[in-house]
C-alpha cells in the first residue's frame, strides 16, 4: 500500500511540470485549449485499476480490465461508464496492460507488462466477445533484445500501449532506461513472432497507452501528463506526422481510447473515467 503511494504521488509530481516543448525532433502543436475536459464517471469497485481501454461502436461498449495479477476478466461499459457485463476467461493476467480491436470486432489483450525487463512470455490474447472461450494466442520477443533483463541504461522492452492497424499490432515501450520510446509490429494473428522496431518516439514521458481513431486516420498516446497525437498517412512511415499534444494530468493515466474521432475517453487507476471534447 505505501509503494502505491509513493507511486502515485510520484507520477502526479511528475504530471505538474509536464510540458509539450520536449518531444523534439518531432514537432508537435499545444492543443489544450481546443479540448473540453469532463469526468464521465467513477468505475465501479470490481475495476480497481483500470489498465487498457478500447470501445466497440458496432455495441457502443467500453472495455477494460484491470491491471496484472488481478482476475482475468474483461469488462463492458456503456457510455456512461455504467457496467453492463463481465467475462470471466480462461486464462491468467501476468501482467494486462492494453486493448485494442480489429474491423472484425475481436479484442487483442496485451499481456505485456514487463516491469523489469525480464519476461520471455510475451503475449497478446486474440478473442471475440461474443465467444469468450475461443482464444487465439501471439507469442513474441523482441528482436532487439539480448539480455533479460538488459543493462541498467538499457530497460526499454516494457509495454503498455498498443493498437491494430492494418493486419498489424503497433507497440510502444514504456522506457525504464534511457533514450527514446521504441516502436514495435507483429502480425496480427496467432503465432510466435520476432516483434521488429519501426520506429522511435523522443518523448520525456513513459507512454501508457495507445489507440487509432475510427477513421484511422490519426493515433494517440497517451503518457502521465499529456497525450501525443499522430496524422495516418496511407504509404508514409507511422511517425512521419505529429499532430497535437495536449496537457492532461490527471493521475495515473492508463486507458485510452476514441469514442469518435473528435472525442477521446481515459481511465486511471484511481477508478477515473474522463472525456476530452475537441471543440468545433
Amino acid at each position: 500500500m505505501l509503494k502505491q503511494a509513493v507511486t502515485a504521488c510520484w507520477i502526479a509530481l511528475r504530471t505538474v511540470f509536464c510540458n509539450c516543448h520536449a518531444d523534439q525532433p518531432h514537432h508537435f502543436s499545444p492543443q489544450r485549449h481546443q479540448y473540453t475536459v469532463s469526468r464521465l464517471a467513477r468505475l465501479p469497485a470490481v475495476i480497481g485499476e483500470s489498465s487498457g481501454l478500447v470501445f466497440d461502436a458496432a455495441t457502443q461498449t467500453l472495455w477494460t480490465h484491470n491491471d496484472g495479477g488481478s482476475p482475468a476478466e474483461l469488462f463492458g461499459l456503456d457510455t456512461t461508464g455504467q457496467l453492463r457485463k463481465t467475462i470471466p476467461l480462461a486464462l491468467t493476467n501476468v501482467d494486462w496492460e492494453d486493448l485494442t480491436r480489429d474491423l472484425s470486432g475481436r479484442l487483442y489483450i496485451g499481456d505485456f507488462g514487463n516491469n523489469f525487463n525480464n519476461r520471455r512470455n510475451l503475449t497478446i490474447y486474440r478473442l471475440h466477445p461474443d465467444q469468450p472461450a475461443r482464444v487465439d494466442t501471439i507469442r513474441f520477443r523482441y528482436a532487439d533484445q539480448a539480455r533479460f533483463p538488459p543493462g541498467p541504461d538499457s530497460l526499454n522492452f516494457d509495454c503498455e500501449a498498443f493498437f491494430y492497424h492494418a493486419d498489424s499490432l503497433y507497440l510502444f515501450s514504456k522506457n525504464r532506461g534511457r533514450g527514446p520510446v521504441s516502436v514495435y509490429a507483429l502480425p496480427a494473428q496467432p503465432g510466435s513472432f520476432v516483434a521488429r522496431r519501426v520506429g522511435q518516439i523522443n518523448t520525456n514521458r513513459m507512454v501508457t497507452g495507445a489507440a487509432i481513431s475510427p477513421s484511422g486516420q490519426r493515433f494517440a498516446l497517451l503518457t502521465y501528463g499529456k497525450i501525443l497525437t499522430f496524422a495516418l498517412v496511407p504509404g508514409d512511415p507511422l511517425l512521419s506526422h505529429p499532430a497535437e499534444c495536449i496537457r492532461f494530468s490527471h493521475a495515473q493515466t492508463e486507458g485510452i481510447t476514441f469514442l469518435n474521432d473528435t472525442t477521446l475517453i481515459i481511465s486511471n487507476e484511481q477508478q477515473k473515467l474522463f472525456r476530452l471534447r475537441r471543440k468545433h
